[in-house]
């Protein structure tokens, strides 16, 4: 939830920063667009000294470090009158942010060695549920006129209740005692990892791809206000957070290679009707249901990469972080670049490359399995 808080916060108030911080002329928009770049800048380095780290001294002060990062950040842009104090609290929540995303994984799936998939599914619901308690608070402080600064106050009490709450806690190791610790660079070697390293960047592409568009689609495509547009990225995330839950219980009776192909053609199925059908309701449950199936593909990747290689420990989900992040900033470019010079609804139909690609690797990946077993 704080990493959610961290990264979609900014966002909702960005042409409210434009008016703040840029006079009369306001922000150009090209320095509106360095505000959420400075997020993903800080949250890649972030992921970058915290995965090797964290193998050699603990999980602990990762956690409390993030969660100040993002505290300090939050006050920071609360008191920010220049626009060069606002781009750093946007690097400083990015980079507590990341430190959080690779950390959490790794504690969740050494306390749940047995049910990994499903622990890191119901992890990974709770950014959805962020992402949406943190968009609705924004919106509703721009509804009421709470000035932007009281908001970013405000929301100081989540990460801090949560640094107090870890400030007693003993953390396991990033690697789960019955496990033997693998170093980065036998792990690299190994086909399987490399295969799952693709697949969650493939996965996040997919989720992104459609997620960063939709509410310009529903503008565009179907005729919504700005703010209903808003409301349908709202239930994309709202389904997202419902799979994440579902699917936790579902990989119990499932493997989870046969979760994600079931899923991946699914969506592959829908994504072309969510961008070329305009029947307003079947673009919506299209979009719904591809929320409610894409967020198994991140949780899922890393399940399957915990199981498979136990002894990788923080550096292993830091490296899983970064190519998925890398896909989620990738392909929602290339869908701009596509609409761009022909239409937006033939680039978010091009998404459907991503879950056929990955149902090609995981067939590949299950039978990797088999012979293992």
């Amino acid at each position: 939830m704080c990493v959610a808080i961290a990264t979609n916060l900014l966002p909702v108030f960005l042409t409210t920063f434009g008016e703040t911080f840029g006079g009369q002329a306001g922000l150009t928009e090209e320095q509106l667009g360095r505000i959420p770049a400075l997020v993903f800048c800080g949250f890649l380095t972030g992921i970058a000294v915290t995965g090797p780290l964290a193998d050699r001294w603990g999980g602990k002060k990762f956690v409390l470090g993030g969660l100040v990062a993002i505290c300090v950040g939050l006050v920071m842009l609360a008191a920010a009158w220049q626009y060069g104090t606002l781009l750093a609290s946007a690097f400083l929540m990015g980079f507590g942010s990341g430190m959080l995303e690779v950390i959490l994984s790794p504690i969740v799936a050494a306390l749940q060695p047995h049910r990994r998939t499903t622990a890191l599914s119901w992890l990974h619901s709770f950014y959805c549920i962020g992402a949406v308690c943190t968009v609705l608070i924004g919106s509703a402080g721009l509804y009421l006129h709470v000035p932007w600064r009281a908001v970013a106050l405000g929301i100081i009490a989540v990460p801090t209740f949560f640094l107090l709450c870890f400030l007693p806690i003993t953390l396991p190791p990033m690697v789960h005692q019955d496990a033997e610790s693998e170093s980065l660079r036998s792990l690299i070697g190994h086909k399987y990892l490399l295969a799952t390293l693709v697949l969650i960047c493939l996965g996040g592409a997919t989720e992104l791809g459609m997620a960063q568009w939709l509410p310009a689609h529903a503008e565009r495509g179907l005729g919504y206000t700005k703010g209903a547009a808003a409301l349908v990225l709202v239930a994309f995330s709202l389904a997202m957070v419902a799979g994440r839950v579902s699917f936790g219980f579902i990989v119990h009776h499932m493997h989870g290679t046969t979760l994600m192909i079931t899923c991946c053609l699914l969506s592959a199925a829908l994504i072309p009707v969510a961008a070329f059908v305009h029947f307003t309701p079947v673009v919506l449950a299209a979009c719904v249901a591809l929320g409610f199936l894409v967020s198994c593909f991140w949780p899922t990747s890393l399940g399957l990469a915990g199981d498979r290689f136990p002894g990788g420990g923080a550096s292993m989900y830091a490296l899983l972080a970064i190519f998925g992040n890398t896909g989620c900033m990738v392909v929602p470019w290339l869908v701009g670049v596509v609409a761009e010079r022909s239409s937006l609804s033939l680039g978010l139909a091009m998404v459907t490359v991503c879950p056929l690609a990955m149902t090609g690797l995981l067939i590949w990946m299950r039978r990797q399995q088999k012979r293992v077993v």
